[in-house]
């Protein structure tokens, strides 16, 4: 199995991609060097940390620890965004839910997996269509 059947790595790559266009397309110039290039690299890292912790699965701790780092950085995305709305450096309402209602379901997903991983993650055999 690779990570990209993983729903939190898709639902984290749409987070990625629609963050990234945001910040290109809607906000002020001097935004796009600021709080826009923080939530650039928060929502990447979010997706690069659950791929590095899929690639540790066979050590249970390491794996919980990059999932744990991931849900931190996307906590970290949902704080930028909230700050570029109460700013208004970002006015458009409609993509400010869309990326929070994101942020908020791939957290809920994160937290979802990080419980099935606690408790069926078995080195031995690894029940990757149960973490789903």
């Amino acid at each position: 199995m690779s990570y990209k059947r993983l729903e939190i790595w898709q639902i984290a790559n749409e987070l990625v991609i629609k963050i990234h266009k945001m910040t290109l397309e809607l906000l002020p110039a001097f935004e796009m060097y600021e709080e826009g290039s923080q939530i650039r690299r928060s929502s990447k890292s979010a997706k690069s940390l659950i791929v590095e912790g899929y690639g540790r699965r066979a050590y249970k701790q390491d794996f919980l620890r990059f999932l744990t780092n991931a849900q931190a950085s996307n906590d970290e995305t949902s704080d930028h965004l909230e700050n570029l709305w109460n700013t208004k450096s970002l006015k458009e309402e409609q993509v400010y839910k869309e990326l929070f209602e994101l942020t908020e379901k791939l957290g809920r997903k994160l937290n979802s997996f990080i419980r099935s991983v606690q408790q069926k993650h078995n080195i031995v055999t690894e029940p990757e269509e149960e973490y789903s």
